[in-house]
């Protein structure tokens, strides 16, 4: 079958390494919580070949790509309807499955904060994600309180996931090769996908918090709550940047009991 083209608006790079593939299949972790897997961005298939070996899963393959979905129809007829040609950022999850799954690929790096906040956004579904990002996104989404990465996406997918990195990827084994060090982490979803708070209000000041980042809290999410109805909780006196999510949310309750 004719390769498929590396697309750079696409901001595709694909793997070429199958140890690679091997390992980022095999860090998967089921545990009985799922056995719907969703790979985006499959390009031509080098971590569809290891998913597909593997009876357990249920595998849908979604691709943006023409070229691409048009090659892998070739190469995996079986697939059916469970190969889609759409947006994954658009794309209505319950047309895959209306029940847990994962979420796992060589993600394109132009798009990567947008694939986790969709990540996030339905997180009640989304149990697992397994996936390549540039190095210096993943880092920032296990990084901890008191690093220069921790930011908003770091406290977001640490409220509703564990984040682990699991290892790093060099250039050499993308055709083409980015100008930039990949690494791998994964996500697994806590018990809960709800947090002990007013869960709206949690985004607020969290955003509030790193979007004023060089300001106390006392000052940054004072758009939220009245200064004059503030307590004299420490708390407030720090930058976002030093506020673990347990502080977050503890955050959250306060301001919650002294609106009003």
């Amino acid at each position: 079958m004719t390769l498929v083209r590396a697309k750079k608006h696409l901001g595709q790079h694909f793997l070429t390494d199958k140890n690679i593939a091997a390992k980022i299949v095999d860090s998967l972790k089921p545990a009985g919580r799922y056995n719907h897997v969703l790979e985006v961005g499959p390009g031509m298939g080098i971590l569809s070949d290891f998913l597909l070996q593997k009876p357990e899963y249920e595998v849908s393959l979604i691709d943006i790509d023409e070229e691409s979905y048009h090659y892998l129809q070739k190469k995996y007829p079986q697939l059916g309807s469970r190969l889609i040609n759409a947006d994954f950022l658009a794309m209505d999850f319950n047309v895959v499955t209306d029940k847990p799954f994962a979420i796992i690929g060589n993600f394109p790096y132009n798009i990567s904060s947008q694939i986790l906040f969709k990540v996030l956004d339905n997180r009640q579904q989304v149990i697992e994600v397994v996936g390549m990002f540039q190095k210096e996104v993943a880092e920032r989404c296990a990084s901890k309180p008191g690093s220069k990465e921790y930011g908003i996406l770091s406290v977001f997918l640490q409220a509703y996931y564990k984040v682990e990195y699991l290892f790093t990827v060099k250039a050499g084994v993308f055709n083409p090769p980015p100008k930039v060090l990949s690494a791998v982490i994964r996500l697994t979803r806590n018990e809960a996908a709800n947090l002990d708070c007013d869960e709206k209000l949690f985004w607020q000041i969290v955003k509030a918090g790193f979007n004023q980042r060089r300001k106390t809290l006392r000052n940054a999410i004072s758009s939220l709550i009245n200064k004059e109805k503030m307590t004299d909780n420490p708390t407030l006196d720090l930058r976002a940047e030093r506020l673990s999510v347990d502080d977050f949310v503890k955050l959250t309750k306060e301001v919650m009991a002294n609106r009003g």
